[in-house]
């Protein structure tokens, strides 16, 4: 277990993660700061980068003859956060940008700390491995944070419920092909959170709860900038009665 952490630590693997880091940070910031028309373009190149990967990656399968059923259906949560964080950066729907950022965050962001594939730089699955997973994140926070298209009240119940059918499909096809979707049957080979709650099937429902920790963790930022704001309006709604009628306080306290 310690060993596959301390392998995380190689040049490949933090440039990577530095080279995310730059360019999600600066695309928010420019977003923040100034927005215009070269936000559509942004998004859409995000958009197209990150949707080629997948197909690109069934292409290299077939022709090496390598594609099977049981590894390479897109059913992994890693992959279905690739096609929706695509789609939203190209149509930011609420609904997209809401599984883009709490899948991204939630999900990817474990699959891009502890990555489990063998390939190395320059192997170009290597690329798209960084491609596919960064991308996802860049898109979550450029969303959220720079074009600030936050997640809407009950946001984090659609997303579990959403992730739930899912899983409930991934289950599905890991009985007619013997795979291991959704690590349904078994752990990953790569260190992962999943290794530390209890074997098959308890880690599942562990997972279930942590995802459902996990949600409201992320969404507690926007929950909490709503509840301010709603007594922000209070108050204000108040202060404005009082100035209307400034003896309105006067004639309750005669009253009494």
């Amino acid at each position: 277990m310690v060993g596959s952490w301390l392998a995380l630590l190689t040049l490949e693997h933090v440039a990577a993660i530095a080279v995310l880091a730059i360019v999600t940070v600066g695309l928010t910031i420019a977003a923040r700061l100034r927005p215009g028309r070269w936000i559509t373009v942004v998004s859409r190149v995000l958009a197209v980068l990150i949707a080629i990967t997948e197909p690109s990656y069934w292409v290299s399968e077939i022709i090496h003859g390598t594609w099977s059923a049981r590894y390479d259906l897109p059913l992994q949560l890693s992959n279905a956060s690739e096609l929706v964080a695509a789609a939203a950066l190209w149509w930011p729907k609420p609904i997209l940008v809401e599984l883009t950022y709490f899948w991204g965050l939630g999900a990817v962001l474990q699959a891009l700390a502890t990555p489990d594939f063998s390939q190395h730089f320059p192997d170009p699955a290597y690329f798209r491995f960084y491609v596919a997973h960064g991308g996802v994140l860049a898109a979550a926070v450029f969303l959220v944070a720079g074009r600030r298209i936050v997640p809407r009240p009950g946001a984090p119940l659609r997303v579990f419920l959403i992730t739930i059918a899912f899983a409930a499909v991934a289950g599905l096809a890991d009985v007619l092909t013997n795979g291991n979707y959704m690590y349904l049957r078994v752990k990953p080979v790569a260190g992962s959170l999943l290794n530390v709650m209890g074997p098959w099937p308890w880690y599942i429902a562990s997972g279930a709860v942590l995802a459902i920790a996990f949600l409201t963790l992320l969404n507690a930022p926007f929950w909490l900038a709503r509840r301010r704001a709603r007594l922000a309006g209070v108050g204000q709604h108040v202060l404005q009665v009082r100035s209307q009628h400034p003896n309105a306080g006067k004639r309750e306290t005669e009253g009494d």
